[in-house]
């Protein structure tokens, strides 16, 4: 029977698993192999090189339902991505064969009913390996890229978001089906019904995993795409300064004031008017700022104006 409590570093791992044995699959899921003896959670986890954090943040949250919104700043996006890897390795690998054995042995394939179950069961196997597929080719090759610094373009874990159906949902059809299934001897019907006992616990597994994936991964997914980005305009606002310090050529107080005008989203003519000055004097400002700063975007021209502060971020309209 589980324990409602919110576990903590200095907590014993041995009481973790008495209170909630079904843990013991996350404990293989982040590298953690029995045989700790009376050590803490934080001293296991710190001998498998796994952040304690996230692990008890994905603990807490399969055992209890404990999250905070507040976590997600100290979570390690390397803890999650190998736990979600080997929590599909476990379910690919070992789960879905396994499952697969035991309805076959326990089932009549020559009874149309029997065949339609394991037919079923192949249509739902085959979407839930194109799911984590999907997953391992997609989505952990472009957070392995954010931990690098490098964001993809056009995609985002909102994207992702989208994808994720609750591949729970997928196993309601076959549960009932069993369940009004009656094999005609006793030895099939008890076979049946511990197939059927190991697809509700692998449903509550399936609904606990998407959970994680909802609640911490996708979360700390988008904190760091919002740090990346925020790095990559620091960069692009730094090569400006360097290409600028490089040229040697100053813009003028009338040039920066066309830049200005530019940055407020004023014509050439508004500028002009604003300025006293004719209009192909703008342009001529222009093409000689363009020169000088090698900037050839209002985009840019911003980041300039705002870098220097000819005018005030909070005035623009980003």
């Amino acid at each position: 029977m589980k324990k409602m409590k919110v576990y903590e570093p200095d907590d014993k791992m041995l009481s973790l698993i008495r209170d909630n044995y079904n843990v013991l699959q996350s404990l293989g899921a982040f590298g953690i192999s029995l045989g700790f003896g009376d050590k803490t959670v934080r001293q296991v986890c710190e001998e498998g090189n796994v952040d304690t954090f996230t692990f008890l943040a994905v603990v807490n949250l399969t055992i209890n339902g404990y999250h905070s919104q507040s976590d997600v700043e100290n979570l390690d996006v390397r803890t999650l991505l190998r736990y979600l890897r080997a929590s599909h390795e476990y379910y690919l690998g070992f789960q879905l064969p396994f499952l697969r054995r035991e309805l076959s042995e326990s089932l009549d394939e020559g009874d149309s009913l029997g065949r339609l179950i394991l037919k079923i069961y192949d249509e739902y196997a085959r979407f839930i390996s194109h799911h984590m597929h999907f997953e391992e080719q997609t989505l952990f090759p472009y957070v392995e890229g954010l931990l690098n610094g490098e964001r993809k373009k056009g995609y985002d874990i909102e994207t992702f978001s989208k994808h994720h159906d609750q591949t729970g949902e997928k196993l309601k059809e076959l549960k009932s089906i069993i369940i009004k299934y009656l094999p005609s001897d006793s030895k099939h019907n008890n076979m049946l019904t511990a197939a059927l006992h190991d697809i509700f616990n692998l449903e509550e597994w399936l609904t606990l995993h998407a959970s994680v994936e909802e609640k911490i991964f996708e979360p700390a997914i988008a904190l760091l795409e919002s740090k990346t980005e925020k790095n990559d305009n620091t960069l692009n606002i730094t090569r400006m300064l360097a290409t600028q310090t490089d040229n040697g050529e100053q813009l003028s107080e009338r040039e920066k004031d066309v830049v200005v005008g530019v940055v407020q989203g004023l014509t050439n003519k508004e500028i002009a008017d604003k300025l006293f000055i004719a209009p192909n004097t703008v342009i001529t400002h222009r093409r000689n700022i363009a020169r000088k700063l090698q900037i050839h975007s209002t985009a840019g021209l911003t980041i300039y104006a705002i870098v220097n502060r000819l005018v005030d971020i909070g005035s623009v309209d980003l």
